[in-house]
């Protein structure tokens, strides 16, 4: 039998209510034998072989972070690009600067394309038209004619190519004319239509050394945050068996400190009763491929309206500022359909809505099919929650939902929001953390990385803050308490993806998964907390330092 080592800290937060603060973990083949103190842990270390390892003393050991809803895969794609976002980042070993304006964005593609080698595609990613301007063919055809330039929006839901990216991608441009989602004038592919460029772009995006080495990058992003777990949540969108392959060789090392849910998914108008017993079958035999980093489950992925930060989501009177339409990402008579044969085979569904009306389309269709065929504990999750009403949140409420909730839309376009897409009242209430808590929704807050950093505590700072890039507070009212801003990175991450009993808190038999911190954030300036340092994590009872 193993050795029981024991991490004595100088505080730990178990998020258990029985026993919410203790002063050390007993840790055992990667399973919590006990939590306490010293002397209550002595029935054990008088009868089996223990070490004391006192590496944590004079830090605080919390559960392992848990982001629910992240994309390694989309992530892998956007780090070989060149960032141009309008906020700077802070990923491990590179700092970026912000790309403010029209101005800024326009020299900073004409630098790009300079520094480099001939017949190089170009690849940015991060443009907003809200900062930058409207970008179309014309506009990328004056920053080179014989170069392939693609510029990925901010959202990641649509891009622009140049005139020589079209001839690059040998796109059939008579097929592309009659998709509603491609506007092959502007150059513009968007949602559904965004497939088409990414089955013509693959070649090059998902050549094997440059894929794999964005994953090595996204490997050190998720452990610089503190993860112990993360969610994948719409595994096998650039192709399953491809992604499987390179998760499971990047991944899947003694050396990675976390693992990854996969969670697959189904999307866009097409499909019959023949593909979604296909996919519902694929969706049942995928847990048979689990290794021990990579791991299926009973959860699927469907999605309803439009991307929040492209503003492409569907709303409810009064619509848009300047009377634009959202975009349907699967039509509402074809999401019951397939939610349907999910709800009937018993998975837990979670479900991309952006919009109040694409949250209308997931409610409604909820409310439905649980007067259908009642289920308890079915772990239905509204993802992201963009903009969505109080009335809303209380149908979730009544109905058992769950939501896994976009925090940071609050801090990088709600101002931006009020003055251009939706006006202040709406834009002030993205993300309404405040309501949930109040209705009794249990609720997490993720990343969406790369639509967000993926740093937990900075989720729980926005959750709990409701601060803006400029220090502007956007409604007060629907702050979440300093618990629940934590728990939605602990407790509440592991029950949206039905872990609960394995991880999210601190207790005899659950996986030892610790975020080591260097002050309580249980004691620090609320206003502090996405500044506490992060010393490393501890995996399956596996020190990993960060640094």
């Amino acid at each position: 039998m193993a050795e029981i080592t024991v991490f004595p800290a100088r505080t730990v937060r178990t998020m258990e209510p029985s026993l919410p603060v203790a002063e050390a973990v007993a840790v055992r083949d990667g399973r919590i034998v006990e939590v306490g103190t010293i002397e209550t842990m002595r029935p054990w270390l008088e009868l089996h072989s223990h070490e004391v390892d006192d590496t944590f003393k004079d830090l605080c050991i919390m559960p392992g972070f848990v982001d629910p809803h992240l994309h390694p895969s989309m992530a892998a794609l956007l780090l070989n690009m060149h960032f141009t976002t309008a906020v700077g980042w802070d990923l491990p070993g590179e700092e970026i600067e912000p790309v403010r304006d029209e101005k800024q964005f326009r020299t900073r593609l004409v630098d790009i394309e300079a520094g480099l080698a001939p017949g190089e595609p170009l690849f940015a990613f991060g443009h907003h038209p809200i900062w930058h301007g409207n970008v179309d063919r014309s506009v990328l055809n004056d920053v080179s004619t014989t170069r392939p330039i693609v510029v990925w929006h901010r959202g990641y839901h649509s891009l622009v190519v140049n005139d020589a990216c079209l001839r690059w991608m040998d796109l059939d441009t008579a097929v592309a004319r009659r998709h509603p989602q491609i506007d092959l004038e502007a150059g513009k592919f968007f949602e559904t239509g965004l497939e088409v460029a990414l089955h013509h772009l693959r070649g090059f995006i998902l050549e094997t050394e440059r894929f794999r080495n964005g994953l090595e990058r996204m490997r050190r992003v998720i452990h610089s945050g503190g993860h112990t777990t993360i969610g994948d949540a719409a595994f096998g969108f650039y192709g399953f068996e491809e992604e499987w392959a390179h998760l499971l060789a990047v991944m899947e090392q003694p050396d990675t400190p976390f693992r990854i849910q996969l969670m697959p998914y189904t999307a866009g108008p097409d499909g019959d009763a023949e593909s979604d017993r296909q996919f519902l079958e694929q969706v049942l035999a995928y847990p048979s491929r689990n290794t021990h980093r990579l791991r299926f489950s009973d959860h699927a992925k469907l999605f309803a309206d439009g991307g929040f930060f492209a503003e492409l989501l569907m709303l409810k009177p009064p619509g848009h500022l300047d009377g634009r339409h959202g975009e349907w990402i699967t039509p509402p008579d074809r999401f019951e359909e397939i939610a349907r044969v999910l709800w009937n085979a018993g998975l837990k569904i979670h479900v991309h809505c952006s919009g109040d009306l694409g949250v209308e389309l997931a409610l409604s269709t909820l409310e439905k099919l649980q007067w259908e065929r009642p289920r308890f504990d079915h772990r239905f999750t509204f993802e992201h929650l963009g903009i969505s009403s109080s009335q809303q949140v209380d149908r979730i409420a009544a109905v058992g939902g769950v939501a896994s909730v976009n925090a940071y839309y609050v801090y990088e376009l709600s101002e931006a929001f009020a003055a251009r897409t939706v006006g202040y009242e709406r834009a002030s209430q993205i993300s309404r953390l405040g309501s949930l808590e109040r209705a009794g929704v249990r609720f997490a807050v993720h990343s969406d990385f790369p639509m967000a950093p993926a740093k937990p505590l900075n989720n729980a700072w926005v959750a709990a803050n409701r601060l803006t890039e400029s220090g502007a507070v956007m409604g007060p009212n629907e702050r979440a308490s300093l618990d629940a801003a934590i728990r939605a990175i602990t407790t509440n991450a592991a029950y949206v993806l039905g872990l609960e009993d394995e991880i999210g808190s601190l207790r005899w038999g659950k996986r030892a998964d610790f975020t080591i911190l260097e002050a309580d954030p249980y004691t620090v300036d609320i206003d502090s907390l996405r500044d506490i340092p992060i010393w490393g994590t501890v995996f399956e009872g596996n020190k990993h330092q960060y640094h």
